[in-house]
């Protein structure tokens, strides 16, 4: 992988971008944007765990809900009537939880011999769940029948939804540890399997527990970290500012009316554009401290470890390296930088929807993400996040243009052109799909593959 390569591909896909924003409008443009920069995050997290150490997580979708779960959390004020009709149950259940999972660590470190070890286990887990129901069942119904058309759960703290990204990232972490005690031991493919049925567990519990996330009644209007378009639009310092910026445009109109009218509509289109370049820059910020990060760790004396690891783990046991130990320290670090990514998701959305989170978007279209971008590399993952993403999104609009091209010659009401025009939204499915296969076919180890460092 050379510097030029690197420069040239982003070169490539920032020219697209202004592109769609010339031909489309810079709104789309944007939105393109920090949809990619909050996906190369997502594919970061999983190129850490499958790039750096060989470490299959099919789970994706799972982390992202928790730091969605983390901004509602975290932004959304508290509702005390539902404290304090089911505030304690909740939170001696919580403590419940707490006491089983100790357990059943204490249980599988101490009785590691015991023959009967498993069973004793899965007797525990069993017990538990109507235990659990028992003790959280009563304070549930109360907190779901307060106010349950508006409210219905427990509510947040109340406190700035940045907060909440890091908050989703310890979330996530914790939640790797426990699955990482229980299924790093497996082999390959049982723990891609694995991590992917424990990933739809954790979507069942997002959308039916109403209590905690309002399940599929969904939280609207989350905070943000950047202006409101309304407050922009009567903000007199932004007024001014779109003034000054469309003084040319503005120079041509003589009546007065028409043209405060097309202030006013430069005012509100501006607003929506200012936004999305505020969510851009925090969004890069974010990208570029993770690559800055990531770098550093690759080229470290842990990241030679870990690919070394990876690449034969056998010799890597011999070394005295504690395979187990780094493989759970980096599924955590990994699904950590994913939960971030789920926060700025839906930071960036706005609201939570827990019925949104489909694997095909959420798990294996981040897989292909890394593997088209480049396996082991950084930049490759951010570049698969671009390539991928604008794909995704530009393919209907292409499929579009095609259609009416070869069909300009048909009526409107040609079933064939109709018919066409209806199927438009599976066109992404084949465009991805072609894709993947020519990098696969020509670059086998992706747009930009991974460099081989040498000390």
């Amino acid at each position: 992988m050379k510097t030029f390569d690197i420069k040239i591909s982003f070169s490539i896909m920032g020219l697209l971008i202004i592109l769609v924003g010339i031909f489309q409008s810079w709104g789309v443009a944007l939105s393109i944007l920090n949809l990619c920069l909050i996906s190369a995050v997502m594919s970061m997290g999983v190129n850490i765990q499958w790039g750096f150490a060989g470490l299959i997580n099919f789970g994706v979708m799972g982390f992202l809900a928790i730091g969605g779960l983390a901004t509602v959390l975290v932004s959304v004020p508290p509702v005390f009537e539902a404290w304090s009709a089911g505030g304690m149950g909740i939170l001696v259940s919580g403590v419940f939880i707490i006491a089983v999972v100790f357990l059943l660590f204490f249980i599988n470190k101490k009785f590691n011999e015991y023959k009967y070890k498993n069973y004793l286990i899965f007797i525990i887990i069993i017990l538990s769940i109507p235990l659990l129901k028992l003790i959280s069942g009563p304070s549930i119904s109360k907190i779901e029948s307060i106010n349950a058309a508006t409210s219905g759960f427990l509510g947040g703290m109340n406190l700035p939804i940045i907060f909440s990204w890091f908050f989703g990232a310890l979330l996530s972490a914790s939640v790797a540890f426990v699955i990482g005690k229980v299924c790093l031991g497996l082999r390959s493919d049982y723990l891609a399997i694995s991590t992917l049925l424990i990933s739809g567990i954790i979507i069942s519990i997002v959308k039916h527990e109403e209590w905690l996330s309002r399940g599929v009644k969904n939280v609207i209007g989350l905070k943000r970290p950047a202006p409101y378009e309304v407050d922009l639009q009567s903000a007199d310092w932004f007024i001014r500012l779109v003034e000054f910026l469309n003084t040319s445009k503005l120079s041509r109109i003589f009546d007065i009316t028409e043209r405060q009218d097309l202030l006013s509509q430069l005012v509100i289109s501006s607003s929506g554009i200012f936004v999305k370049l505020c969510f851009a820059l925090i969004f890069l910020l974010v990208v570029c401290s993770l690559l800055y990060l990531s770098e550093k760790a690759l080229r470290s004396p842990w990241g030679r470890m870990m690919r070394a690891i990876r690449d034969n783990e056998d010799a890597a046991k011999a070394m005295g390296k504690n395979v187990v130990k780094q493989h759970l320290f980096i599924f955590m670090l990994g699904s950590a930088i994913i939960g971030f990514a789920g926060a700025m998701l839906v930071t960036y959305d706005g609201l939570f929807t827990p019925s949104s989170y489909q694997p095909l978007r959420y798990t294996f279209l981040i897989w292909v993400m890394v593997l088209l971008g480049g396996t082991g590399n950084n930049y490759g993952a951010i570049l698969g996040a671009f390539v991928v993403w604008f794909i995704w999104i530009q393919s209907a609009p292409f499929a579009l243009y095609v259609i009416n091209l070869f069909t300009s010659q048909l009526d409107e009401t040609n079933a064939i052109k109709l018919h066409m025009i209806n199927s438009i939204p599976y066109f992404r499915y084949l465009m991805m799909g072609l894709g993947l296969l020519v990098v696969m076919r020509y670059r086998p180890m992706g747009l930009l593959p991974e460099k081989v460092l040498r000390k």
